[in-house]
């Protein structure tokens, strides 16, 4: 019952190259400096004293400290990754469904991001949901199927606990434990989108459960990575 919760739940909320390519992609940068993404998540309003006015300030949820083991057995945290943009999807190795074609569409958005020279801006996140199995050396080999010389995509594995509730309830993404599904896991296909102070400002449908692919989500997360880039000038 409870999965069916988080199941409907997320349903609900995402529904809520040559040189001429490269001018064509830099000029859509540069379209989008009027446009803002939502923060997405829980928000407090604090009110202080400032020269005798009560002024409020909004303060808007974060993802929290984390740590984990990537590919190459070596630790990291939020502050591995600090000052960039995060792509970030949660996976597992021997998933028989979704994942491979959920790491088809990273690597196109890798590819997308690397041919703006963008690899210093943006870092891309895969959370193992099933780190019994998906070992470093395990992630390595996985990471390397895809792409070996990819710098800026980590594959990440920790505590299973943790990381499921860190997917639910950061990075707004379904990840559980589910006897009936293939591969003894339950998972959202989407790809959350990551601001550099950690806030969470979208969450991308990409990859459906029945194994489609959504093209106007994957175009939605370029024109919020597009958003994000001009926040940093």
């Amino acid at each position: 019952m409870r999965f069916l919760f988080f199941v409907s739940f997320f349903s609900l909320f995402l529904s809520c190259t040559d040189s001429s390519t490269k001018n064509h992609k830099q000029n859509s940068l540069a379209e989008s400096s009027a446009i803002t993404l939502p923060y997405i998540g829980s928000m407090d309003i604090v009110n202080k004293e400032e020269n005798g006015q009560i002024i409020s300030d909004t303060i808007y949820e974060r993802i929290p400290l984390f740590h984990f083991i990537n590919q190459d057995s070596l630790a990291v945290s939020n502050d591995s990754y600090s000052g960039k943009i995060w792509i970030t999807e949660f996976f597992f190795t021997t998933c028989p469904t979704i994942c491979p074609i959920m790491n088809v569409e990273m690597l196109g958005i890798y590819k997308y991001a690397n041919e703006l020279d963008l690899s210093d801006k943006i870092q891309f996140l895969s959370f193992s949901i099933d780190p019994t199995q998906d070992t470093p050396r395990v992630l390595r080999s996985y990471k390397n199927s895809y792409c070996d010389s990819c710098l800026n995509w980590d594959f990440l594995t920790g505590d299973e606990t943790e990381t499921h509730r860190l997917g639910i309830e950061n990075f707004k993404i379904f990840a559980g434990r589910d006897e009936d599904a293939e591969g003894g896991y339950a998972h959202s296909g989407a790809f959350s989108l990551i601001d550099t102070l950690g806030h969470v400002r979208g969450v991308y449908n990409i990859t459906d459960y029945d194994g489609s692919v959504n093209k106007l989500e994957r175009q939605r997360l370029k024109r919020g990575i597009e958003i994000l880039l001009k926040e940093l000038r």
